[in-house]
Order: C-alpha cells, then sequence, then structure tokens
C-alpha cells in the first residue's frame, strides 16, 4: 500500500507543473485534478483539486463597455470624467492638427477616415475617438460645430473633421434645428428708412405707352445709330462666301 502511494506521488509530482503551466497559459479553462481519477482503483483521500482564476477584464473589454453605454445616449460621454480628462472645456478639434506636405493645408480634407477595418494615420477629431458619436440631440457636440456668433458651421478646412463625418454633421445640425434644439440665427436688418406708401413708382399706376404714328420706327433710337462702315466692311469680307 506504501509503495502505491509512493508512486502516486511520483506521477503527480511530475504532472503537476505541466497543468500549471498550462493553467498559466490559458486561464479560462478550469482543469481539475483527482488521484481518483487518474487511478480508480487506488483508495486514497489525497485529491488535487485546481480551478482557473476568473478572467480579467481587459482595456479592450473595457472600451466595447463604454462604447456600447454611450452607443444609446453620446450626449452622457461629453458630461463624463473621461471626457473632461482628455479634452477639458475646449472644443474636441481645437488641439487637432492636420498632417499635410508644405505650410499651407490643402483645400479639402479626406474623404474618410476608417475605409473597412483599415484607419488612416493621424484620423479627424471624429473618427479617432469612437466614443464621439454625432447624433441629433448632442447638442454639446453640435455646438462645438457652429459660431456662436453668426450660427454658420464651421468648415471642414477649420476643424479638420474628414467629408463624410462633415456630411453628417450638417444632417444632424439642420435635423436638430427642425426639431428646435439648436436656435436659428436669423440676421436683423433695420427697415427704419424704407418708405411703406403707396405714392412711389413700384407701387402706383402704369404710366400709358407712348402712341406710335405711322412711318415711325418701333424703336425711337433705331434710325439714328448708323454702323460703322469699316466695321461693315470686314464683316461683309469675313462672311463673302455666305453672302450673294
Amino acid at each position: 500500500m506504501a509503495a502505491s502511494i509512493r508512486g502516486v506521488g511520483r506521477v503527480l509530482c511530475r504532472v503537476t507543473p505541466l497543468l500549471l503551466q498550462n493553467i498559466r497559459q490559458n486561464k479560462s479553462v478550469p482543469v481539475r485534478l483527482c488521484t481518483q481519477a487518474v487511478f480508480p482503483g487506488v483508495q486514497s483521500s489525497l485529491s488535487l483539486c485546481t480551478a482557473a482564476s476568473p478572467e480579467i477584464p481587459s482595456d479592450a473589454a473595457e472600451a466595447e463597455q463604454a462604447l456600447a453605454r454611450y452607443k444609446d445616449r453620446p450626449w452622457d460621454y461629453l458630461e463624463s470624467e473621461e471626457y473632461i480628462a482628455l479634452y477639458g472645456t475646449s472644443p474636441v478639434w481645437s488641439d487637432y492638427r492636420r498632417n499635410h506636405k508644405g505650410g499651407i493645408p490643402p483645400q479639402k480634407t479626406r474623404k474618410t477616415c476608417i475605409r473597412g477595418d483599415k484607419i488612416c494615420g493621424n484620423p479627424c477629431p471624429i473618427c479617432r475617438d469612437s466614443n464621439v458619436i454625432i447624433h441629433y440631440q448632442n447638442v454639446k457636440l453640435l455646438q462645438q460645430f457652429i459660431s456662436p456668433n453668426t450660427g454658420i458651421v464651421y468648415d471642414s478646412t477649420r476643424t479638420g473633421v474628414c467629408q463624410k463625418q462633415q456630411k453628417q454633421l450638417n444632417q444632424a445640425i439642420g435635423t436638430a434645428r427642425d426639431h428646435g434644439l439648436l436656435p436659428f440665427q436669423v440676421p436683423h436688418v433695420d427697415f427704419s428708412g424704407e418708405d411703406y406708401s403707396n405714392c412711389h413708382d413700384a407701387v402706383g399706376s402704369t404710366p400709358p405707352p407712348p402712341t406710335i404714328t405711322s412711318g415711325d420706327p418701333w424703336y425711337r433710337w433705331y434710325h439714328t445709330i448708323q454702323p460703322d462702315k469699316t466695321e461693315v466692311a470686314k464683316v461683309k469680307k469675313t462672311y463673302k462666301a455666305y453672302l450673294k
């Protein structure tokens, strides 16, 4: 009996390092080792049962959870501590700088930053942050792309937003204005110097047409204009093949 127990101990000493190595490589698969399963004929109270530790959430899992959390309510991201730590009180495009050759930036931004699964280098301020989602109810984000003085949407050459996201911005801002979430900036025009009476010619009675007597040309200036003989000669010379 003692010899059988010693044999079991030797086998366990050989198998345990391999099992521990497998546990370290793959923590999600639970591993259980019991002497009764290895040697069913041996009756022993010794048992070794090892289970894998629970999975630790990685950075990718946390990013997916954050994206799912802000997908239905994207306006909550602008009030979160994460957004304040990244941008503070500045717009999302304030610290963005475009990559271009030379000292003068191009007149248009790129068409899109994401093509399938590939993301270009230095993506635009909206494409670089997956939590920044354009939605017509995300008023705080849309206000960052509207001039507070004129109410005009900033051009993409100023904000650096790609053309695809700029098109979505224009559509979202238009929808938000239709729903009353964003105001319309209508310029004030002072009409104090205008004449509102109906005595001027624009709203008065139309004078009668002048009468035409027989022998008078239809246009009064027609018989007074005489063509230049030199110009007439040039025209005749040019089109002499067509004149008969």
